[in-house]
């Protein structure tokens, strides 16, 4: 039987891998990458010599977040008795991401939610000076928590599908494996805080109910497939849908992987980014050679590479993952640190199945 804790920690860890991985190239074209590191493009972890590892992008940064905002949101709602992840957890930990970034708040008011917050028993995220860095942060992610507005699915903030929302949306999954149309729910909901168009916050969607399908014991296609079933259950879901089967298609014949990812596009996107992770993951086994295959391209190599390593470390768990590359990627011990809380929570929240009924959906 899989160890579930394992599984929780290896889909963070990878993702982070993923996500330094693609974070050196990320705004390279395929060319320019083949050319600085020869034909075969980047395949190892490059050490920044003024830390000694990896470093990660804001990929991973906002992902660290989620899990603090889920945790949160369970501490707080089980409290009150009612409430919402999103609302009561999720956005206030967004807030304290684009802190770390801008260190200023929307309005003072806001300034409370960087205090220590009764989820935090021995240390705060903010406890972690590197999660201040500015790590290429999005535009919109910024613009949206700069608003002093929750976006929501209903009442969107904007009407960007840029990958930001998705590629932060696997915390989501592992924390409420055990119902994937509800992982579905809250993984669109968190996405739609900073992004409003449908695709941006769907694509996040599908991708938490994926990985709490790998969680829950199936295989990479048949979480899609399951991802896909719940995806068509709402409105506007055709562009999302599209992404999704073309790159199923492409992973099962014999395009050359270079010019099938080009199909799919380049990642900035959320339909894109998400497209090309799930093809790389369905088309290539091995971690390592799925994380390079997932990064060496033309766009947003950090996104994808961090999309497709949550995939992975999901299904396969930690016996995969190089152990060179979890001992250089940065912020290590936080990664193990919060994905182990996050299953322990998760593990609460779902032996009170009073309390799963009070959170709102």
């Amino acid at each position: 039987m899989r160890n579930k804790k394992d599984l929780f920690i290896s889909s963070l860890l990878g993702g982070a891998i993923g996500d330094a991985l693609g974070y050196s190239v990320e705004l390279m074209n395929l060319g320019e990458i083949k050319s600085k590191f020869g034909e075969q493009g980047i395949t190892d972890l490059q050490i920044n010599q003024a830390i000694g590892k990896a470093i990660i992008s804001d990929d991973t940064q906002m992902t660290l977040f989620t899990a603090d905002g889920l945790m949160w949101a369970y501490d707080r709602c089980s409290q009150r008795e009612i409430g919402s992840y999103a609302g009561n957890g999720v956005y206030q930990s967004y807030l304290r991401w684009y802190y770390t970034q801008t260190r200023k708040m929307p309005t003072e008011d806001y300034m409370f939610w960087l205090r220590r917050q009764p989820h935090e028993e021995l240390d705060s995220i903010l406890d972690y000076k590197q999660l201040f860095y500015q790590r290429a942060p999005g535009n919109t992610c910024l613009t949206a928590l700069s608003s002093g507005q929750m976006g929501t699915m209903e009442k969107p903030i904007n009407n960007s599908k840029g990958c930001g929302g998705v590629m932060r949306a696997a915390p989501v999954g592992l924390f409420l494996h055990r119902d994937p149309e509800h992982a579905f729910r809250i993984g669109a909901e968190t996405a739609a805080i900073t992004h409003g168009h449908p695709t941006g916050y769907l694509s996040a969607g599908v991708l938490a109910a994926l990985i709490a399908e790998l969680i829950n014991g199936k295989n990479i296609i048949e979480s899609a497939m399951s991802a896909i079933k719940i995806l068509k259950s709402y409105t506007n879901h055709q562009e999302t849908l599209s992404a999704i089967e073309n790159a199923i298609t492409l992973s099962n014949d014999n395009t050359n992987t270079e010019i099938a990812i080009g199909k799919l596009g380049e990642g900035w996107i959320a339909e894109e980014a998400l497209a090309i992770a799930l093809y790389c993951a369905l088309k290539e086994s091995d971690f390592r050679k799925a994380l390079i295959m997932a990064v060496n391209h033309d766009g947003d190599s950090d996104s994808t590479g961090s999309i497709c390593g949550n995939i992975l470390g999901a299904y396969y768990g930690m016996e995969v993952i190089p152990k060179e590359w979890i001992e250089n990627i940065e912020l290590q011990d936080l990664i193990v640190d919060m994905s182990s809380k996050l299953f322990n929570i998760s593990e609460k929240a779902y032996s009170s199945r009073s309390f799963k009924k009070r959170v709102k959906v």
